[in-house]
């Protein structure tokens, strides 16, 4: 065969056939499966690490399907890694395919991974600082990990736009799209597209050179060294499929000590590959781990549809749509179709591409709204396609035991994000719920914990799933901890315990090994708590730390776990909060005195469980041989303890509400919880707020003062709507105000009101305008508000029981007997 005929095709017979591709192109993933099967090769060279060669057969393993990538990472530190992703529209894919299909040699040339993970790590830091280049695409970048990528970020031109602007293009996707995306599978001669683009490439390589990245030279030396010990073995039946850019650089004469010069000294790491799944949606992100194609859902249906590609895109969009119950019919495809190919040939385009797409879908089929338009790009366009690999593929022990359990309970690895929830009192479910919280501590962030919308009890939990390419490398970097996913879990617990700094950091390890059921590094845990608790004088230290471990001891009635020590420690820092609190709160400014009071709303929601916790958790258990009556006196005893630690606190609470040198927002927050708690009479909170608000208490300490008994959201605006004389007061010192510190007070004052719901500060505004005492008259006169009076209606409250018994599932009864009866007074004392 010749070696290049008049059009500068390059053909088998004159060294080897270079085949410059577009990473991610389907294009050139068609041009390279036809150029393939037209020469015919004896070997196939692809740009990709010559670590994988052999994992290539596993592409042919009928469990493989891509998207895929290959993982490297380094043994001793699993963290740095780098990803080699193929998608089905890939041309390095369609290579491995061909190859395994055709039983030809198939062999990876690019410079090996134990170099580029170690070079990883020398321009970790530049690669940080160095800005994002818009406009950077794939034709001037070999492989997707984080140093490939300072490669993209490196190049001072990007090929495709200096191409696309001499053709006349402003935009270099749309010169991609019609000069090779939109070329038919028999569009002329195989290998013309190679020879076009090896003659454009080589005039950009001696304008721009290595394009300002020195270590492309290097990795060129590599693959023209690879390329010669192939020839040696193969002759000229050698096809090398490696990105456009690198083309020139393979054609051009170089001697072999030259190229072995650029390759010595090369720092290395020790580095294990595998195939790992990756996703479309990792693919459409420039930085980091993605390819940097806008559209890899758009890019695999052309792909895999050669044939009326528009009318099949416009059949998957309306098909998107209709089952998100927007109206669209055969007609709307139909005109979409035909306002896109009357769009492209406006644009002078041959066939209509994505932005002809999509601005026929926003007009016909969307209405103009670009809002059911993002559900199409985020569905079609991008995709949540997931790949997956066969079992058989190398992983680390810690990866086999996640598949293996993944597996039992029935918890499938997806791209797209979805809820899943739990009920922690099923078995099954319990267990997915330990396995998610274990993979959390370890740093593997497959779930995130969600509010739960259909209930708050401690049985249920709400996780938001999605996998992502990256949790592989998390994966392979906690593998250090342990080989299945317990242990793991149990020996990072027991480090990060170990490592904390802070008190509260102790107590939310503490919180996460009961949920994620780790009862081995519970002890640890413990007794760094324990000593860091003794050491630790900070009383807001103290109080950020109890919250989350008195949350943990209400996990025992669910998961079955015995907190009996958390309980003895959070009892014990209890008591030293309230040994320290009352002098912490002296002389504090007001930024401090804001943090302090929502301490004291932290320590009082913890007392408070802490006193509801069942009492065999408090209490010691019983010793052998006790029996029912030893269990018994411990549920004494840990109901005792409950009320002794709740009159501790109200007592403190006491203390801090009476004390001058205390800062207002605190002294209003405590009179507040203890009329809460019921421990304070209205009369007496009404007389205390007289007394701050007394003309002889500076405004800015009776502002501070409002906002921690009324602020926020602590219901103090009901509070207000409901007690007249707590209202009055507030009315009255308001008005009473001197000029001069009005402004002073106001901001304080807004942010106290403006928290309220819109009804409440409504609410409050029309009582003020009709003045304090004028409720009882405009309620019997018929007018303003109803339902507001000095004393209780029977009349009124007695009409809802009716419908409260219909709510209860009451009106079983007859109504007549003695448990109706007594059902109606309950209701009504409850109402009162």
């Amino acid at each position: 065969m010749t070696g290049a005929d008049e059009s500068g095709s390059r053909r088998p017979g004159a060294g080897p056939l270079l085949l410059g591709v577009r990473h991610h192109g389907p294009g050139s993933a068609r041009a390279v499966r036809a150029a393939l099967a037209a020469a015919r090769p004896q070997a196939v060279l692809i740009e990709g690490p010559p670590e994988a060669d052999s994992l290539i057969p596993l592409a042919a393993d009928e469990d493989m399907r891509p998207p895929v990538a290959l993982l490297a990472h380094a043994v001793d530190e699993p963290g740095r890694s780098a990803f080699w992703p193929l998608a089905e529209f890939s041309p390095e894919w369609v290579a491995i395919r061909w190859a395994l299909e055709h039983d030809v040699p198939a062999r990876f040339i690019d410079l090996p991974a134990t170099h580029t993970l170690a070079w990883g790590k020398d321009t970790e830091e530049a690669l940080n600082d160095a800005p994002e280049r818009p406009g950077a695409r794939e034709p001037a970048v070999v492989c997707e990990d984080d140093d490939m990528h300072a490669t993209r970020l490196a190049v001072r031109v990007d090929p495709l736009a200096v191409l696309a602007e001499t053709a006349g293009y402003d935009d270099p996707e749309r010169w991609w799209e019609d000069v090779v995306e939109h070329r038919g599978p028999g569009d002329g001669d195989a290998f013309a597209p190679f020879g076009a683009l090896e003659e454009a490439m080589g005039a950009l390589r001696e304008t721009y050179g290595s394009g300002g990245h020195d270590r492309d030279l290097v990795r060129e030396a590599h693959m023209r060294l690879q390329v010669r010990a192939a020839q040696r073995e193969f002759g000229d039946g050698v096809a090398v499929v490696c990105g456009a850019w690198h083309v020139p650089a393979l054609r051009r004469k170089t001697t072999v000590v030259a190229d072995r010069a650029l390759l010595k000294g090369l720092p290395k790491v020790k580095a294990d590959m595998t195939w790992v799944p990756w996703t479309h949606r990792r693919l459409s992100r420039v930085s980091g781990y993605g390819a940097g194609i806008d559209s890899p859902g758009w890019y695999g249906h052309l792909f895999g549809v050669p044939d009326r590609p528009v009318e099949r895109w416009m059949t998957k969009v309306a098909g998107l749509l209709r089952a998100e119950d927007r109206l669209v019919s055969s007609a709307h495809v139909i005109e979409a179709v035909r306002l896109a190919e009357t769009l492209a040939a406006m644009r002078g385009r041959p066939l209509p591409g994505l932005s002809e797409t999509t601005d026929a879908v926003r007009s016909v089929m969307c209405d103009g709204s670009d809002v059911p338009l993002a559900l199409v790009h985020d569905r079609l366009v991008v995709g949540d396609v997931l790949g997956e690999v066969p079992r058989s593929a190398p992983a680390v022990p810690l990866q086999r035991d996640l598949d293996r359990v993944q597996r039992r309970l029935r918890l499938k690895p997806e791209a797209l994000e979805r809820e899943l929830e739990l009920d922690l009192r099923k078995e099954t479910d319990a267990e997915r719920s330990r396995l998610l919280h274990r993979l959390r501590l370890l740093g593997v962030a497959w779930g995130e914990p969600v509010a739960s919308r259909g209930s708050t009890g401690t049985f249920r939990e709400t996780w938001r799933l999605r996998w992502e390419p990256e949790l592989s490398v998390r994966v392979a970097e906690a593998g250090v901890w342990g080989t299945t996913v317990p242990a793991a879990a149990t020996a990072k617990a027991e480090a990060d315990a170990v490592a904390a700094q802070a008190l509260a950091e102790v107590t939310a390890l503490a919180e996460r090994c009961l949920l994620a059921e780790l009862p081995d590094a519970l002890p640890v845990v413990m007794r760094v708590l324990a000593d860091r608790a003794a050491l630790d004088a900070d009383v807001g230290h103290l109080a950020q730390a109890l919250p989350a471990l008195v949350r943990s001891l209400r996990y025992g009635d669910v998961r079955g776990t015995d907190t009996q020590a958390l309980a003895e420690v959070a009892a014990g820092l209890a008591e030293r909060i309230f040994v320290g609190l009352p002098p912490a709160c002296a002389a504090l400014d007001a930024h401090a005195a804001d943090e302090m009071r929502r301490h004291v709303d932290a320590v009082h929601g913890a007392v408070g469980l802490l006193g509801d916790v069942p009492a065999g958790d408090v209490s010691a258990p019983a010793a052998p041989g006790q029996g029912e009556a030893g269990a018994a006196g411990g549920a004494c005893a840990g109901g005792h303890r409950g009320r002794r630690l709740r009159g501790r606190w109200s007592a403190v609470l006491r203390v801090l509400s009476g004390r001058d040198s205390v800062p207002g927002v605190i002294r209003g927050r405590a009179v507040r919880l203890l009329l809460d708690d019921g421990e304070l009479a209205h009369d007496e909170a009404a007389r205390l707020m007289g007394l701050v608000l007394s003309p002889g208490t500076p405004p800015q300490d009776a502002a501070a003062w409002i906002e921690g008994f009324v602020g926020g959201g602590s219901g103090g605006g009901m509070l207000l709507v409901h007690d007249e004389r707590l209202l009055g007061l507030v009315d009255a010192w308001l008005t009473g105000v001197p000029a001069e510190a009005f402004t002073d007070v106001l901001p304080l004052l807004r942010r106290t009101f403006s928290a309220y719901e819109p009804g409440v500060r409504r609410t409050l505004g029309e009582l003020v305008r009709r003045g304090p005492g004028a409720r009882g008259s405009a309620t019997t006169a018929g007018s303003g508000i109803p339902g507001f009076a000095a004393d209780l209606d029977p009349g009124r409250a007695d009409a809802v029981l009716p419908v409260l018994r219909l709510l209860l599932g009451l009106d079983g009864d007859e109504g007549t007997g003695n448990n109706a009866t007594e059902d109606d007074n309950n209701l009504a004392e409850a109402g009162r």
